[in-house]
């Protein structure tokens, strides 16, 4: 397994050093920190799915999550905002909120004082009206002043990589509200479940403009190392400055990644691994040797999404601009799916190798689909049958076709992924 995973390595190294031949060495070191950016939110879909089995479909919510948490760290301070009633307005509404909330909890434990059955749930449902009518009635007046003097609120002005730290801190946060109310449900009602909930989730982002700018976008973002401009202001040639900065971001990334890599494989090959492979493979048994299997697979749940939540601020970091319209399922949801899948789950090394080469063959697919398109473009003109319309919209869609072509190969011949889960079994 070793070996196999080595040559493997090694012929991904080589696609990339291809890749930088014919495309230059500023953009395989554009590709290579993405592809590590990918390659760290992967992990967190093997933890939840190739740890605890459990099919997360709302990876673009927490992805948009972490956007926003660099965003609101990192982005300068609105000052339009901070010497208006603005902050005050927002301090009125999440007061609002906690005691909403506050609301809703006690009716909720209303059966500790003797009130049950219709009586308690009637309860419930009046609190949870009043707490939203509250809420509304504090955030409408705020989202609105904001708009109209500050535009939003804007950043702390802190440094970036608090932003990646916030980033999974508050997907953690949302983790555990999503994993309280959907992990009781079946696996395919979780991820339909799933599913809705990050819709939500970028509706919220895109229309709230007061908090994200929604359509009109941040730019520019941070970065945590310096940029090509801060390295051309010392003298540096344009074309080294993109590469050495890209660079430097790269090895910034890669040690949060060794960091975590590091964590995570200690843990899975403990005792705590052993629980998980079991609560995966058999909950109800698992439950029967008095395993807390909700609290266990709440509990993965909230590590996979911490390292989305610092992907995806990684990814809005690198590209210094944060855009909720611009997040597509495809783009954000399905293709960290292909990743694992092809590369292993349950493997964290599998899972790092799919990233780094679906990614790698995303991005490659266009151009190549458009040298081929017009290689047989001029072949069909030569032959007088005319040129192929649209080449780079249909190009384009080749990246779909291609990753459907990868997956169904992977699924054919290596069905556990190019490098399996390995469990140690001791006799």
């Amino acid at each position: 397994m070793i070996r196999r995973a080595l040559t493997l390595y090694f012929g991904v190294a080589a696609l990339v050093f291809a890749v930088g031949y014919f495309m230059g060495t500023a953009n395989v070191s554009l590709l290579l920190v993405q592809s590590f950016a990918y390659a760290l939110i992967a992990l967190g879909l093997n933890i939840q799915w190739g740890y605890g089995g459990l099919f997360n479909f709302g990876i673009m919510g927490f992805l948009m999550v972490g956007g926003f948490a660099v965003t609101f760290v990192s982005f300068p301070m609105n000052d339009a905002f901070w010497q208006s009633e603005g902050p005050m307005m927002l301090g009125r509404a999440l007061l609002a909120f906690l005691a909403g909330a506050l609301l809703v909890i006690g009716a909720r434990r209303l059966d500790r004082i003797g009130i049950t059955g219709k009586l308690r749930t009637a309860a419930i449902i009046l609190a949870w009206i009043a707490a939203y009518i509250v809420y509304r009635s504090q955030i409408d007046p705020a989202a609105a002043y904001i708009e109209a003097n500050g535009g939003w609120i804007g950043g702390l002005g802190l440094h970036p990589l608090l932003g990646w730290a916030f980033g999974g801190v508050l997907a953690a946060g949302v983790a555990f509200i999503v994993g309280r109310i959907a992990l009781g449900l079946r696996t395919d009602y979780l991820a339909i479940a799933t599913i809705g909930i990050s819709e939500i989730i970028r509706a919220l982002l895109k229309n709230a403009d007061w908090l994200t700018r929604g359509t009109l976008t941040v730019s520019p973002i941070t970065w945590p190392t310096p940029l090509p401009q801060d390295l051309q202001a010392g003298g540096m040639p344009i074309a080294d400055s993109f590469i050495w900065a890209r660079l430097g971001f790269l090895a910034m990334l890669l040690v949060v990644i060794a960091v975590i890599f590091f964590l995570v494989q200690r843990a899975y090959g403990g005792p705590w691994g052993r629980m998980m492979r079991a609560i995966r493979d058999n909950h109800i048994a698992a439950a029967s040797m008095g395993k807390d299997v909700k609290n266990r697979q709440l509990e993965v749940f909230i590590l996979g999404s911490v390292l989305m939540g610092i992907g995806g601020a990684v990814l809005v970091s690198f590209g210094q601009i944060y855009d909720p319209g611009a997040y597509q399922p495809i783009n954000h949801t399905f293709i960290f799916w292909v990743m694992v899948i092809v590369g292993g789950a349950g493997n964290n090394w599998g899972a790092i190798l799919g990233a780094v080469l679906i990614y790698v063959t995303w991005i490659i697919s266009d151009p190549v689909a458009q040298q081929i398109f017009r290689a047989v473009s001029d072949f069909s003109v030569n032959q007088g049958w005319g040129a192929i319309p649209d080449i780079e919209s249909r190009a384009s869609q080749m990246r779909v076709f291609v990753l459907g072509i990868v997956i169904t190969l992977a699924l054919r011949y290596a069905p556990k992924g190019l490098i399996p889960e390995v469990v140690k079994r001791s006799s």
